[in-house]
């Protein structure tokens, strides 16, 4: 007999150590087919679009029908997410250096917040503890596994790089959605820099002027270009101080 986990029945059943039900209504129906349905949803009207009964229109049953797999709502956003990040294609990063695998390891996540930008709608409410999650986390750490960072170190390297990665995410997300909605603030960045010395002077703002001189903003022009240099950016900088405190554990 399994020892109780204290997790919702849905999640020892993706675990694979709780059975399935096999009585009830609709029994064609699985927990793999409501996630995936869920995912279906979320993707094309957002996460705001989720709701049981929406879900259960998606399957072509009722809302009621999912409850002997799912408890409730949040407990299927859970599973969403999980179900999102094994739909990535992805393989572990094994070769190079930690730096390598590790780069390598936090644009698989970006590529994903990308493709399921309603994953960051979803407030983060404990540990991961879901099985793509989890395989993931490992291969993070195996990233990390050649240098002589503490095992609580390894840990919070991962928790920064992800940090980063999701906050940016976030960021572009909402810049695209802006420009998709035709937001008149967000088109004005195909001229950032000339919308600058139009309604400000060199003379009150002489370091911001000084970088549209400089052309920081011509990237603008293509947001996908610019959003990509910044990630690249910010990513280097934070495995540079990484770089520094392995150095100092040799």
């Amino acid at each position: 007999m399994t020892e109780d986990t204290g997790l919702p029945a849905s999640i020892e059943m993706v675990w694979g150590i709780r059975e399935r039900p096999t009585k009830g209504p609709k029994r064609g129906l699985s927990l793999e087919q409501i996630v995936d349905a869920g995912v279906r949803v979320a993707t094309a009207e957002g996460i705001g679009g989720v709701s049981m009964s929406r879900v259960a229109g998606e399957l072509g049953t009722s809302a009621m029908s999912l409850y002997r797999y799912v408890a409730s709502k949040d407990e299927l956003l859970w599973l969403m997410i999980d179900g999102a990040f094994g739909q990535v294609d992805a393989a572990e990063p094994t070769e190079g250096s930690w730096r390598e695998r590790l780069e390598q390891w936090a644009r698989i996540e970006l590529t994903a917040l990308r493709r399921f930008p309603w994953v960051l709608r979803i407030p983060v409410s404990g540990a991961p503890i879901m099985p793509s999650q989890l395989r993931f986390m490992e291969w993070g750490l195996r990233a990390l596994a050649g240098t002589r960072l503490a095992a609580d170190e390894k840990m919070s390297v991962l928790l920064l790089v992800t940090s980063y990665t999701r906050s940016f995410a976030a960021l572009s997300g909402d810049i695209a959605e802006a420009v998709k909605a035709g937001n008149p603030l967000a088109q004005t960045a195909t001229g950032y820099g000339a919308m600058i010395k139009r309604l400000t002077s060199a003379a009150e703002f002489p370091e911001l002027h000084a970088v549209v001189d400089a052309g920081a903003f011509e990237d603008a022009e293509d947001p996908t270009t610019a959003l990509d240099f910044d990630y690249r950016f910010g990513l280097d900088r934070i495995f540079d101080g990484v770089a520094a405190l392995i150095k100092v554990r040799e």
